[in-house]
């Protein structure tokens, strides 16, 4: 299932891309990657609603290295913050010191995304146009 199309109406802006957890459950490692970095690479700002597993967090980083060019592409900034441990892990899951995914995570072009602050509730981020 491909991702439709956004047409940008303003050359001077920045597309953002807000990704539900419920589209990137359909998605596979490797396509949940590409999607991200294909969307960043076009200089956007990818917003995912629950974040990646640690693993694919891992193979982001490590494919977005092995992409990196000089003239093309800079690579990626990434921020994540958890939302309440308690509500989003079972006991379990506490337990076993398993890490949920549910967490927001901002993406976007590392020389077009800088944080200016971040804690437990609010990520402030400058983006600047290309």
């Amino acid at each position: 299932m491909e991702m439709p199309e956004a047409t940008p109406t303003d050359d001077d802006g920045v597309q953002i891309d807000l990704i539900s957890g419920a589209r990137m459950e359909e998605l596979a490692g490797m396509e949940k990657i590409r999607l991200i970095l294909d969307g960043v690479r076009e200089g956007n700002i990818v917003i995912l609603e629950e974040g990646l597993s640690p693993d694919e967090e891992s193979k982001l980083i490590e494919v977005t290295m092995t992409e990196i060019s000089p003239d093309e592409f800079n690579g990626i900034e990434i921020e994540t913050y958890p939302r309440s441990e308690t509500a989003d892990r079972s006991f379990l899951d506490r337990l076993m010191g398993r890490e949920s995914t549910k967490k927001l995570t901002v993406i976007g072009p590392a020389n077009q995304i800088q944080t200016l602050h971040k804690d437990e509730n609010l990520i402030s981020a400058l983006v600047s146009r290309k």
